[in-house]
């Protein structure tokens, strides 16, 4: 079929847009104010990209129009769609459905090949784990379809259909990143939902999207839907130490369900975040010696072993591919050197995030300066719901720095506790003259966002040649 899609730059709706084509389907899609990476893989799949959503796009006659969460009714001061397309195809009666439940449909369901669906869930680390399993099972030979909302290194691709969909193989794995925000502006269930995994991982889960969840309450009921989906032969894999996970769960798990963390599980962890061994149920089963870092990627790792062996992949051989694990785009990635200076790019943009991504930093570079720059650019941190953490976050960098532009709360306010250790800039220009007039030899600059940044990493690498 020809599908086009609305939002197609978005780290979700791209992966849909690259399984389709290979797929065979004909793909075309719209979208505005694109950043790589994520147009660059379009565009190299010779996927055409509109700018925009003009009305105009009615004229390519898809056999549906396929809408991202990007997409609402919503109208600008003047009274005008958004939207236009969108309000177009409503008009016209034309066949329309959300990203989640296309590739459910089309891709992880076709009739007689229905994949064995890996899902990660969890309020952090979802994009790191899903890439970790693919790898794995990659490694251990099964050639696994997959979606993942980032470019996972070692495959260069956010999203390909893996062995099973080219031969026609039921339950051939397919591992996906199972992301609890809404599906669409008519669907507002969780994108989760619409996957039905064999095998479920939940990683963690405290509160955020406070543009569409009251509170961690109602994110746990959605949870609790997704364990509603797995069958009685499959598998929940969840962290152990997390309340709000054994709250899910108590509200009924009809499925096999092992737990892994720190202090509690059938799955924890001997050693530091570089070379530790593999502890199931008391017996040690495999080592991991990487190069990853941070305590929060043990427990990922942890997680991937435990929905490996669901398929098949003995825990030894997941801890020797793990070895070789590149991580993806924007976790850690760094993005050069100048005058002695590195310069880092990270997708952190909660607060919990913010803290174990420094702190993974701190583990590699010791008594070293950390520099944190970020922007509050998720939905709930522009609301300022989260703000009162910022300090906690960013306790272990030495010197703190945020982009402020668009906020209508005051980080001069929330950071105040953090005293001569933060600084605001209103805009990029100016965040990149506080750093430049700082940083010295040695030192880390760690830039995180959830967006492009304004191309920041690259402004600083000039800036402190």
């Amino acid at each position: 079929m020809h599908i086009h899609i609305l939002g197609i730059c978005g780290t979700f709706m791209g992966g849909v847009a690259a399984l389709a084509r290979e797929a065979g389907h004909r793909v075309t899609g719209c979208d505005s104010g694109v950043y790589p990476p994520m147009s660059d893989q379009l565009q190299a799949l010779g996927i055409g990209l509109i700018e925009g959503y003009g009305v105009d796009q009615l004229g390519l006659k898809p056999d549906c129009f396929v809408v991202g969460n990007v997409v609402s009714r919503a109208r600008t001061a003047e009274g005008q769609a958004r939207y236009p397309l969108m309000e177009a195809i409503l008009d016209a009666g034309l066949n329309y459905t959300s990203g989640p439940q296309w590739l459910g449909e089309h891709i992880l369901r076709r009739p007689g090949q229905a994949s064995h669906v890996l899902a990660v869930a969890g309020t952090h680390g979802k994009t790191t784990t899903t890439s970790m399993l693919a790898w794995v099972l990659q490694a251990a030979g099964l050639e696994p379809g997959f979606l993942v909302g980032g470019v996972p290194l070692n495959f260069g691709t956010s999203a390909r259909l893996g062995a099973g969909a080219r031969q026609a193989q039921a339950q051939a794995p397919f591992v996906i990143e199972a992301d609890e925000y809404d599906t669409a502006f008519f669907d507002k269930r969780s994108k989760f939902v619409h996957y039905r995994p064999r095998t479920a991982i939940l990683n963690n889960l405290e509160f955020d999207h406070a543009d569409i969840f009251d509170d961690l309450a109602a994110i746990e009921k959605q949870f609790h839907h997704l364990l509603r989906t797995v069958p009685s032969s499959g598998r929940v894999v969840y962290n152990a130490d997390e309340a709000s996970l054994q709250r899910v769960l108590a509200r009924g798990c009809w499925s096999q369900a092992t737990g892994f963390g720190l202090q509690q599980g059938d799955w924890r962890i001997e050693g530091p975040p570089d070379d530790f061994e593999v502890l199931h149920q008391q017996r040690r089963v495999a080592r991991v010696r990487w190069s990853v870092a941070g305590v929060h990627n043990q427990l990922n790792a942890l997680a991937t072993l435990a929905a490996a062996e669901h398929v098949g992949v003995r825990p030894e051989l997941a801890a020797e591919a793990l070895a070789e694990f590149q991580n993806v785009r924007r976790r850690l990635e760094n993005r050069g050197v100048a005058r002695g200076v590195t310069v880092y790019d990270d997708f952190a943009h909660h607060p919990t995030a913010i803290r174990t991504t420094i702190d993974g930093l701190r583990r590699q570079v010791g008594a070293a300066r950390i520099i944190a720059v970020f922007e509050p650019r998720s939905n709930t941190m522009k609301l300022g719901t989260m703000k009162a953490q910022l300090p906690w976050s960013l306790e272990q960098a030495d010197l703190a720095i945020c982009h402020s532009g668009g906020l209508d709360w005051s980080a001069t306010e929330a950071l105040a506790p953090m005293g001569t250790r933060a600084q605001v800039a209103a805009t990029i220009d100016e965040a990149v003259r506080q750093v430049a007039a700082v940083a010295r030899s040695g030192d880390h600059v760690l830039c995180m966002s959830n967006g492009g940044f304004g191309g920041i990493h690259d402004k600083l690498l000039a800036a402190l040649s």
